[in-house]
């Protein structure tokens, strides 16, 4: 299918810009360039409202991290306990940070109704791999600890997109090591194999906002010691995938990364796991915050919350 016309109509303005490829770029100037794109060209207009934001600290591997925790509008919940998100943003393991991811959270946290903790991670090349998972899991067990203050109920989930989809993905498999149950997890366009190598890496390898060159700066910045590409913490793919809580997992059809996450979906499935898997046709890397943007990329976002609200509030089963 091809490219959604209003997405295109962004990267065509994107390409206008006489930036230079973010693979060409410092960390440093890739960071600021990527908060003008999310944060400084943003329309308040298009932001949701929640009921209130709190930016706090929480526990990470090496020291305290920042976070910010959103509280949904009072919706059909009412005053009843809601469920508690811890969300990792994407980035590549190298940029984003809780501003250029705040649409994201009041999204998920409105759609969902769910308390979302956005953690604010450590980033390479400062901090290369196993930094982010470290930080990851220290800060779900701080979430898992708190879900009485949080949310209220014993439910909880994460979520991230792109690299965060990847440390979702690899709390999950931690959480289940340790016996403690999560509701759901949501995957969008998730890193599951980074020393894999896939068709749409060469199919979407340019022209479609991230590109094969950007993915191996990123890995190049994240992760030191090539040996490391089969570590589960790095590549969760290869990491054991039964007994697994629920997930939703979403592609977009012109992402290299689309059968990153495609062959975690049937991993996952084929492990046991309960899955919701899309592929969002005509969509791109980065949708999620093109709603602004894209109808259809809109109608995207909400199918998906849409679904992992079904599973963080256990509505399936009842």
């Amino acid at each position: 299918m091809a490219i959604d016309p209003q997405i295109d109509g962004l990267l065509q303005l994107m390409a206008g810009s006489g930036h230079p490829p973010m693979w060409q770029q410092s960390p440093e100037d890739a960071r600021r360039g990527f908060r003008v794109l999310t944060v400084d060209l943003r329309d308040p207009a298009f932001v949701p409202e929640v009921a209130a934001v709190e930016d706090v600290t929480v526990p990470g591997a090496a020291g305290p991290l920042a976070a910010r925790i959103y509280r949904p509008s009072a919706g059909s919940a009412g005053s009843a306990p809601l469920p508690t998100v811890a969300f990792f943003h994407g980035g590549g393991f190298v940029i984003g940070d809780l501003d250029t991811h705040d649409l994201t959270c009041r999204t998920i946290a409105t759609l969902c109704e769910a308390v979302v903790v956005s953690v604010d991670y450590r980033l390479a090349p400062e901090h290369p791999f196993p930094a982010a998972p470290d930080d990851a899991l220290a800060a779900a067990h701080w979430v898992a600890d708190s879900l009485a203050d949080l949310g209220g109920s014993d439910r909880m989930g994460v979520a991230g997109d792109s690299a965060g989809g990847n440390l979702s993905a690899v709390v999950a498999q931690a959480f289940r090591d340790e016996g403690r149950p999560l509701a759901g997890q949501l995957l969008v366009y998730p890193v599951t194999d980074m020393g894999g190598s896939y068709p749409s890496h060469t199919e979407n390898a340019e022209g479609f906002f991230l590109d094969t060159q950007t993915m191996a700066w990123f890995g190049a910045q994240y992760v030191g010691d090539p040996s490391a590409l089969g570590d589960p913490r790095l590549s969760p793919l290869h990491g054991r995938l039964d007994g697994l809580a629920p997930a939703v997992v979403v592609t977009a059809e012109l992402d290299p990364l689309r059968d990153d996450g495609n062959a975690y979906a049937r991993a996952l499935a084929e492990a046991g796991v309960r899955v919701e898997h899309r592929v969002f046709p005509g969509m791109i890397h980065g949708f999620v915050d093109m709603g602004r943007h894209s109808a259809a990329a809109q109608a995207a976002i909400e199918e998906t919350c849409a679904l992992f609200r079904t599973v963080l509030h256990d509505e399936a089963g009842r």
